[in-house]
Parts: structure tokens; C-alpha cells; sequence
């Protein structure tokens, strides 16, 4: 494997887990404080999208990792199209 390549691979994204999104005016978003509740339209028991650039890469459920709250993936995409999520290009070298 190239110098080039062995760099881009090393390289560190953010990968975030969206646990479920709403709308709300404005005006409620600046209402909000501690305490206050936010109800997604989600059901608890369904899957987590696993995320890279704001796209879906896969998917799993919320697992408990001692302290912490983890993802255990149950569907990922194929390299070709987590690549082009990342800003890639269509092409696998």
C-alpha cells in the first residue's frame, strides 16, 4: 500500500450515532432548559443510524459499555458507498 493511501486511511472522522430527530419552532428551542423533554419520533426499541458527513453508513442498537453507551452494528454499507459518504470519489482504488 502507497505512503498516500496508508495516510488518507489513518486519518480521523467523526462518526456520529442519530438516536432520532424532530422539528420544532424556533421559538420552543429557545424555551428549552434542564429538565426539559424532547420526544423523537422514534420508537425506543428500534435501530440507531451510524453516521459519517450527516449520511447513513450502517446501523445498530444502544449497548451498555461499562460506563459508557455504545453502538453494536447490526448493518453496515459497503466500502464503495462509505467511502462516497466520507466526500470520496465514486472510484475504489
Amino acid at each position: 500500500m502507497s505512503t498516500e493511501i496508508d495516510t488518507i486511511l489513518k486519518l480521523k472522522v467523526p462518526v456520529l450515532v442519530m438516536v432520532g430527530e424532530c422539528r420544532m419552532p424556533v421559538e420552543d428551542v429557545l424555551s428549552l432548559g434542564p429538565g426539559a423533554i424532547v420526544e423523537l419520533e422514534k420508537p425506543a426499541d428500534s435501530n440507531l443510524d451510524l453516521m459519517v458527513n450527516n449520511k447513513t453508513i450502517g446501523s445498530g442498537h444502544a449497548v451498555k459499555v461499562g460506563e459508557n453507551f455504545g453502538i453494536k452494528i447490526s448493518r453496515i454499507d459497503p466500502a464503495q458507498d462509505r467511502i462516497t459518504a466520507m466526500g470520496g470519489d465514486d472510484e475504489v482504488v
